[in-house]
């Protein structure tokens, strides 16, 4: 059975102590851990998805000008905090892609969003965990290049689960 509160502590030693940590060395001499929302039960879905009729090839901008090609797959609706919520599904060679802005950015969450990889299941459903949703690795390193949440996966809805902003010093 999968431990979120596990996996957390073994994100926090990955950030603090391998040579791969989007954190800079100065980072990690005052890495404590990331912040995260409590577990929300609530926003663990698995949803249909609306596939797109026809998948159309989506030039995703990245923080550094580049461009990251997806296909856009399909949208899932949602409601959270009482609020109806609809986001499109990216998939590209490496998987399926959810990136996200939702109305916490930029004061609990990351400014620029933050991203899921849901999981299509067997019965064309998707479960998408958004206690799992985690920050680019450019909102902790801007050498980072990390593709740019489009307009239309930016919702007003607040999605009180996973990473919260990154805090570099504690003091």
């Amino acid at each position: 059975m999968f431990d979120l509160e596990q996996f957390r502590l073994e994100k926090d030693e990955f950030f603090r102590h391998d040579p791969h940590s989007p954190l800079t060395p100065d980072q990690k001499t005052s890495f404590t851990g990331l912040r995260y929302f409590p577990e929300n039960p609530a926003l663990k879905l698995r949803i249909p998805v609306e596939e797109f009729a026809e998948k159309q090839v989506f030039p995703m901008q990245t923080t550094t000008g580049d461009v990251q090609e997806y296909e856009r797959f399909g949208s899932v609706s949602f409601e959270v905090e009482g609020q109806q919520s609809k986001l499109t599904i990216y998939h590209s060679p490496h998987g399926y892609f959810l990136p996200f802005v939702d109305s916490l950015a930029g004061k609990e969450t990351y400014s620029a969003g933050r991203y899921l990889e849901p999981q299509r299941l067997p019965d064309g459903r998707f479960s998408i965990d958004f206690n799992m949703a985690y920050n680019p690795y450019c909102a902790y390193n801007v050498q980072y290049s990390c593709p740019i949440t489009p307009f239309e996966n930016r919702i007003q809805a607040p999605i009180r689960a996973g990473e919260k902003n990154f805090v570099a010093h504690d003091s």
